[in-house]
């Protein structure tokens, strides 16, 4: 890998809107990467507990096959187990004949507090109400601060090719108010695999 794929980060606007929760903050990809484009992807996801890490590996499974591709949930092959060596989950991975390994880390979640403050018509004018002598409004601006609080869910995501280990794209997300498992992965999912077909990583649909 060279020094210009190394450090080759693109930031992406990515702007939370309408029913989408999840922007992708940075990404990263290789630009060595010649191909051939990756037709079989194990999952393997460390998203809360066993059942939303399961969630999230289905979501990305479903996915991948919309595009084509085999895709293997990593539960199904024991890779959550934590008691698994190294030589064992490599065995794991080579015996399902994949080319990539997707891994889906949870990094946190962090509640954040936001302060806003606007201007509202209130307070006593001059005169009856809020009109003056003659006829001239007098209406005083109150500032009012508004405080609203929300959580942040950030995800880091790495696809390596398994033959060599290589990584070969990688990102970290953002969540706004995540919901459940269950529940935001089939959107997540889209969204990444999409980046990966955008960059030729895997067929395009």
């Amino acid at each position: 890998m060279n020094l210009r794929s190394l450090f080759a980060w693109l930031v992406l606007a990515t702007l939370v809107s309408g029913c989408q929760t999840t922007s992708i903050r940075a990404a990263w990809f290789d630009t060595d990467f010649a191909g051939p484009p990756l037709r079989k992807i194990v999952v393997s996801s460390r998203v809360g507990g066993t059942a939303e890490s399961r969630a999230v590996e289905e979501a990305f499974v479903a996915e991948l096959r919309g595009f084509g591709l085999e895709a293997v949930a990593g539960h199904t092959v024991r890779l959550e187990d934590p008691g698994m060596s190294d030589e064992a989950f490599k065995t794991a991975l080579a015996n399902t004949g994949a080319q990539g390994l997707l891994l889906v880390d949870l990094l946190g979640v962090d509640t954040r507090t936001q302060v806003s403050t606007t201007m509202v018509r209130g307070g006593m004018g001059w005169g009856r109400g809020t009109w003056g002598w003659g006829g001239t409004a007098h209406t005083t601006m109150i500032p009012v601060q508004q405080v609203s609080q929300y959580d942040l869910a950030t995800v880091e995501t790495k696809l390596f090719q398994i033959q060599n280990r290589q990584l070969v794209w990688a990102a970290t997300t953002s969540t706004l108010n995540p919901r459940s498992a269950a529940r935001e992965a089939p959107a997540f999912a889209s969204l990444i695999v999409r980046q990966l077909a955008d960059r030729k990583i895997i067929p395009a649909k």
